[in-house]
């Protein structure tokens, strides 16, 4: 909780390691309970909110959860016997939503409170219905709370997923994985994520191909048994620490990272003037100059993420030029927008579209955040304004980043928290 202080105006230098995949984590967690046989030990998993809270919900339906370490945790499901997510539990985090699947998957009943996270545009759960529908439950909506009845086992189908959606595939993966028969997910997400989760799933002893195409079909099987998993790095963690370089004209070396699960925003990065260098797991970016504006179009996986585009307009708000930015993925995204404008940024919103004209100057003034990534990019303006930023709402930030201001004190920020 809290509020996060801001002395900008300090270019950042340095290297810094990101945290694993909170978007990979979340469904990996969830699918970790399928096993009714032996543990799980999932590595490198991130101590976002977001997370504690999940584990917390396994935790209430019967599982074992333990953190070992700083980022491993074991997960251990044979004894799971509640089908019951409380709301006070699930309304913390739009994951909950992967529980539907796990319950009707291994105790074929599930009851779980309407999904909560953060307010960007509608993002309904008909979707996720739909397709358990399509397996065969009987799922209804009452008194806020999803409920889902199989009478034996999930059946495999084949199910068209109206709207490309990250949310719906892992989901389906994660109840298609114990079904009887073969399930194919047409128009399926292609996200780096939905590839790890399948990796996971894989190796628990399901039978998964097409993952990383829009394509994806899942031969049901009789049991799943734990195993060991690393997950992938965050992208979008890495991606705000390389934008944030941009908005301060600094040189910044990320690792632990995938060069390759960031290529649509690193080739933006480069179009604007930055200099990109690439390793295995490393990617330095140079920023000596003003960078020049382009135009941002968010997209479905591979194109560019719409969990970047807040980010990104701060950066362009100070860059050279005009930029126009559309949001394809979510409505209502550019609540955010507003609070930037409060620090000098010149930004026109039409519908999804803003027009963003860069200004020589951002200067500090209090901010209110409202979600995760717009909370990122109130605090990456802060970075290059003159004066003092103050964000006020850190607990949206902490959902999807982990000790932020330690890491951006490292590359040479001015910031701190203040209770």
């Amino acid at each position: 909780m809290g509020r996060l202080v801001i002395d900008g105006r300090y270019p950042l230098y340095g290297e810094v390691s990101v945290e694993g995949s909170k978007n990979s984590a979340l469904p990996i967690i969830t699918a970790a309970a399928l096993a009714a046989e032996g543990t799980s030990v999932l590595e490198n998993v991130p101590r976002y909110t977001d997370i504690m809270d999940l584990c917390e919900i396994l935790r209430e339906l019967g599982a074992e959860v333990e953190w070992i370490g700083d980022r491993n945790l074991r997960i251990s499901a044979a004894n799971l016997f509640n089908y019951h997510a409380p709301y006070h539990l699930a309304k913390k985090l739009r994951g909950s939503t992967y529980v539907v699947g796990l319950l009707l998957a291994r105790l074929k009943q599930a009851d779980v409170a309407f999904p909560g996270g953060c307010q960007i545009g509608s993002r309904p759960v008909n979707f996720h219905v739909q397709g358990f529908q399509a397996l065969g439950a009987t799922m209804w909506l009452e008194h806020g709370s999803i409920h889902g009845k199989v009478e034996q086992r999930l059946k495999g189908n084949r199910i068209y997923i109206e709207r490309t959606s990250f949310g719906t595939t892992v989901n389906l993966m994660i109840a298609a994985s114990l079904a009887s028969g073969t399930t194919t997910l047409e128009n399926a997400a292609m996200e780096p994520e939905v590839v790890d989760l399948a990796n996971f799933l894989n190796a628990m002893g399901a039978k998964i191909r097409g993952a990383g195409t829009n394509l994806i079909r899942i031969e049901g099987v009789d049991v799943l048994r734990g195993v060991r998993h690393e997950v992938i790095p965050d992208r979008l963690e890495a991606g705000t620490y390389l934008i944030a370089a941009g908005v301060t004209q600094g040189v910044v070396s990320v690792v632990n990272v995938i060069p390759e699960h960031l290529r649509t925003v690193l080739l933006k990065l480069e179009q604007a003037g930055a200099r990109i260098t690439e390793d295995m797991d490393r990617i330095q970016i140079q920023v000596e100059d003003r960078l020049k504006s382009v135009d941002i179009e968010t997209l479905p996986h591979p194109g560019f993420p719409t969990d970047l585009h807040p980010q990104m307009v701060s950066c362009l708000s100070l860059a050279d030029g005009v930029a126009v930015v559309q949001e394809t993925v979510f409505e209502n995204r550019f609540g955010y927008a507003h609070e930037l404008v409060r620090l000098g940024a010149d930004i026109n919103l039409e519908r999804e579209t803003a027009i963003v004209r860069g200004v020589p100057e951002l200067t500090g003034a209090p901010v209110q955040a409202q979600d995760i990534r717009g909370g990122a990019a109130l605090v990456l303006a802060g970075l290059g304004a003159l004066g003092t930023t103050i964000v006020e709402g850190v607990e949206y930030i902490d959902r999807g980043y982990h000790g932020l201001e330690q890491k951006l004190g490292g590359l040479g920020a001015r910031i701190y928290r203040e209770p």
